[in-house]
């Protein structure tokens, strides 16, 4: 019950210098500096949520193809042309990020590569800053116009706030808050887990259960509903572990467990299948591929190995 609770996306080590954004000098000097850094992004589908958002094309950058992989970062002078970003500034040197339109080539040392396939085996820095950047463009690609009058909306402060350029009304980056939580009992004087299966996954891909919060909700509200809707099961105690930026297109991850104790009927179709594991279970069924379980990038696996209290084999 030890082991290590911190989501692979919620690592980071670069400052956001968010006191920056708005010193135009100071960005000015950092874009002309030989010393800044940019992480070239290719352009994804920003606009989906939930499993279809993992299916949809996204936003990709180089990374290398050796033992231990590391963000392609270029200078100012050899980024393309696109939308900019500030990610932060760890003391020696400015980090930015280009969104462009341009098509990212693999080359011998290097190859295209999403936040979702390589997020779990970059380090700390460089995780952190795809996972900004990732989040900045996608936020940006979704904002063009004002939610308030239709207008246009100009990107400023280094890509953190769109301006409407017709009431000037300033727009910042937003996320859509979501409850993941992993369900728990005893029975029999074993401790067992629920997961659930998705009908549109395949047929051996388990994971805990998640859904957004509602509009007046508070997040341990959320877990109790979301809980009884897709599974008929009722549950109490809901306790905070972690959370996760979920940048698909901007999702925020909390991370909870909740005690199962007593049962009512299901409302929602999103799950068609649970199952109850004891940890000897689950590390059988996934050692035989009986049951996929989510992969390393997400906080759902960071909730069912937390549980088990050590790794467990596979993932999607």
């Amino acid at each position: 019950m030890d082991f290590d609770a911190v989501p692979a996306l919620s690592r980071a080590s670069v400052d956001s210098a968010g006191h920056r954004r708005g010193d135009d000098e100071w960005l000015a000097k950092a874009w002309a500096d030989t010393n800044t850094r940019v992480l070239v992004l290719e352009g994804g589908e920003p606009g989906s949520h939930g499993w279809q958002a993992l299916l949809a094309k996204q936003s990709r950058a180089l990374v290398t193809t050796g033992r231990t992989r590391e963000l392609v970062l270029t200078t100012p002078e050899q980024a393309p042309k696109g939308e900019r970003y500030l990610l932060g500034s760890d003391g020696e040197r400015a980090y930015f990020a280009v969104r462009s339109d341009q098509e990212l080539t693999a080359n011998p040392v290097a190859e295209p590569a999403s936040l979702r396939e390589v997020g779990a085996v970059l380090d700390d820095h460089d995780t952190g800053l795809f996972t900004r950047a990732i989040a900045l463009a996608n936020w940006n690609a979704t904002h063009g116009f004002c939610p308030r009058c239709g207008s246009r909306t100009r990107i400023e402060k280094a890509g953190h706030v769109r301006v409407c350029e017709e009431e000037g009304t300033e727009q910042f980056p937003r996320m859509d808050p979501a409850v993941i939580m992993l369900v728990h009992r005893e029975r029999d004087g074993r401790d067992e887990a629920l997961l659930g299966h998705n009908p549109n996954w395949d047929a051996r891909r388990f994971s805990v259960l998640a859904g957004f919060v509602d509009a007046g909700e508070s997040l341990e509200q959320a877990v109790v509903r979301e809980v009884a809707e897709e599974t008929g099961v009722i549950v109490e105690d809901p306790r905070y572990l972690s959370s996760q930026p979920w940048p698909f297109p901007r999702s925020l991850m909390v991370g909870y467990t909740a005690r199962a104790v007593g049962e009512t009927t299901a409302t929602d179709d999103e799950i068609s299948e649970v199952r109850w594991f004891t940890r000897p279970e689950l590390a059988a069924a996934a050692e035989a591929g009986e049951v996929i379980l989510p992969g390393r990038v997400s906080i759902a696996r960071t909730l069912i190995e937390h549980w088990f209290g050590g790794r467990l084999p596979g993932g999607w």
